[in-house]
């Protein structure tokens, strides 16, 4: 029997809460125990919230939608580690499939909107895109400045990766952000933060 659509909304609804299960690298700022992708989404939500008048013409309710669904993919993909550059090959593949599967327990409108978001966020071409994958930026490098570098230790994280990690902050946000993020990483090399400094 073909399901209605609240049915086939509730069920997205309830899959999507594995996002809760699925932990990443970085720990929260505390460095008492590791973020999951729950977590992280809605700090990004909340950044793009608070942040975006720094970021002109904006729609901000469709940054705030693209960076609650860009993580969703992970459910069944997994968290990919950004520093690790064998797990990084045929992400692009795994992620795609995984949106395709998950975004098609949605009624279709639904589907192809969430798709779309997905697949603009990961194509950093539009103003909402590159607003979003900055505070994806970010958010990692003030957790990670919060727990004296953590995770950046832990995994040998060097400060020249964190910087290329980052080119898009510094290519493409407001100078008083990509300033920020310059001030966030000098601290931490102060600091001893990145792997290899200071040990």
């Amino acid at each position: 029997m073909e399901l209605t659509r609240l049915q086939k909304q509730m069920q997205f609804i309830k899959e999507i809460d594995k996002i809760k299960q699925v932990m990443r690298r970085n720990y929260l700022s505390d460095g008492s125990r590791r973020e999951n992708d729950a977590e992280h989404s809605w700090h990004l939500a909340m950044m793009v919230m608070i942040l975006s008048e720094y970021f002109e013409g904006i729609d901000v309710l469709k940054t705030m939608k693209m960076v609650l669904i860009h993580d969703l993919v992970e459910i069944y993909a997994g968290d990919t580690f950004a520093y690790d550059e064998q797990a990084n090959i045929g992400k692009e593949d795994r992620e795609g499939e995984a949106a395709e599967k998950l975004f098609s327990l949605l009624p279709q409108d639904q589907a192809d909107e969430f798709s779309g978001l997905w697949q603009e966020f990961e194509g950093m071409d539009t103003k909402e895109a590159i607003c979003a994958s900055i505070v994806d930026r970010i958010q990692p490098l003030i957790l990670n400045a919060g727990s004296k570098g953590k995770m950046w230790k832990e995994h040998h994280v060097t400060v020249d990766k964190v910087l290329k990690r980052n080119k898009i902050v510094f290519d493409k946000a407001p100078e008083v952000i990509s300033e920020f993020v310059r001030s966030i990483i000098s601290h931490a090399r102060q600091e001893h933060y990145f792997h290899n400094e200071g040990d």
